[in-house]
């Protein structure tokens, strides 16, 4: 299971090089816009923290845009660049509670673990400690927001709820999958946040949750089958068939194949 998860995100992302570049040229401008903003206003007045709100809200409606284009690649294999400004509009509730939820984060991380550090003594560490704990889960939850968002059906509350559940059900593979989101950032440093980048660790989200909803499936068909047994390899023989094998000629030519 582990394994053709990074097969197929590198092979996906592969087959989708050129739009997932094109996207990561948005990420590039939104992370350019906050560093901009951190050298052009000093830290901690009013413009500061207006830019860094505004660019939160864009950087977050980017994002869902770029996860229904990603969800179309991943089920149907192929999607319109131009739509993902239609799709960020279209679901503006998620994008919007997305970056209220961002926002609230940051002002907790930033004001909120600082002062309960400062406090010191057993209720500064018990508040510091929270809020390390709290901030770590929804990191890991996360990863399934906009996955949910887009592959299941429910409001808001069901695609928060359902985020939790999920990791908390798949606690292993979700710090696996975070394991695997902070190697793509640190691997996407060397080359600008071109490559792989913010849209291939979206598009690895969207595939983590389809692979892993035929566990759910199977529970499903199976009710009484045993959890710790899923039969991964059966259940992902479809799958397998579309990713193929292939060769790094194959990859580079695919024409002399």
């Amino acid at each position: 299971m582990y394994s053709f998860f990074i097969k197929k995100v590198f092979f996906d992302s592969w087959d989708n090089l050129l739009s997932l570049i094109v996207l990561n040229l948005g990420f590039v401008l939104l992370i350019a816009g906050f560093a901009y903003s951190s050298l052009l206003f000093n830290p901690g007045s009013i413009g500061f923290f207006f830019s860094y709100i505004v660019l939160i809200v864009l950087f977050n409606f980017y994002s869902g845009g770029v996860a229904g284009y990603t969800k179309e690649l991943v089920y149907s294999g192929s999607a319109e660049l131009k739509g993902i400004f239609h799709i960020a509009a279209k679901e503006w509730k998620q994008n919007t509670a997305l970056s209220v939820i961002t926002i609230i984060e940051m002002a907790v991380l930033f004001v909120g673990f600082p002062f309960y550090l400062s406090i010191g003594g057993i209720p500064g560490l018990i508040g510091a400690v929270t809020i390390f704990w709290v901030a770590l889960f929804w990191a890991l939850a996360s990863q399934y927001f906009f996955p949910v968002g887009f592959q299941l059906q429910g409001g808001l509350k069901k695609q928060v709820k359902k985020s939790f559940l999920i990791f908390f059900d798949n606690t292993g593979f979700t710090i696996f999958l975070g394991i695997h989101t902070i190697f793509l950032f640190v691997v996407s440093i060397a080359t600008a946040f071109l490559i792989p980048g913010i849209s291939v660790v979206i598009l690895s989200h969207q595939i983590a949750l389809k692979l892993r909803l035929y566990k759910y499936d199977y529970l499903e068909e199976n009710p009484d089958a045993q959890r710790r047994s899923i039969p991964w390899e059966a259940l992902l023989m479809e799958e397998k068939e579309k990713t193929g094998t292939r060769s790094l000629k194959g990859m580079i030519f695919p024409w002399k194949e």
